[in-house]
């Protein structure tokens, strides 16, 4: 099964994959990500791994992934969490980022916000906020990829990524 992803004769062929796990075992996320991994290799190709880890850090179900150091992209989930970012107490999220950012490899990390206040139950941060706290903060990590919006529809309703682009 796994190889017949890398074959060229089908509609498409599997480039990727985002691990965003929040039930299920711990054990095996790993050994995917080291088998999608090599098979991409073996086939000459490269298999881009993102994940979507909870922004408590270790993410429960996707420590032993991450910590493989094979992701390329890692959008740390800053929202229905603890940790997101709170314009009364902005050293949490600080906390959180950095501890993030200093314990995976990863070619990119992103901080992964709600697009709007309904899609999400907490976390949202207003743009101007993001523009004026949040991003001078993560951008000064020498690999910042971006922010990663839940969700596109809340951000088409919202305009949210209209307003922060130009900072990015």
């Amino acid at each position: 099964m796994l190889k017949s992803i890398f074959d060229d004769s089908g509609d498409a062929v599997l480039d990727g994959i985002d691990f965003d796990i929040e039930k299920g075992s711990t054990h095996y996320y790993g050994v995917l990500a080291k088998t999608l991994n090599e098979l991409g290799t073996s086939y000459g190709r490269k298999v881009h791994l993102s994940a979507a880890p909870q922004c408590p850090y270790p993410d429960t179900r996707l420590d032993r992934a991450l910590h493989t150091n094979i992701f390329d992209y890692v959008w740390i989930q800053f929202y229905n969490n603890r940790c997101e970012f709170n314009a009364q107490n902005p050293e949490e999220f600080k906390k959180a980022w950095t501890k993030w950012t200093s314990n995976i490899s990863a070619t990119k990390f992103f901080d992964g916000l709600p697009a709007s206040h309904t899609a999400a139950t907490s976390g949202f941060v207003h743009s101007r906020t993001l523009v004026s706290h949040v991003l001078p903060f993560v951008k000064s990590t020498r690999n910042f990829g971006g922010v990663m919006l839940w969700d596109r529809f809340h951000d088409i309703q919202s305009g949210y990524s209209r307003r922060i682009k130009h900072m990015l």
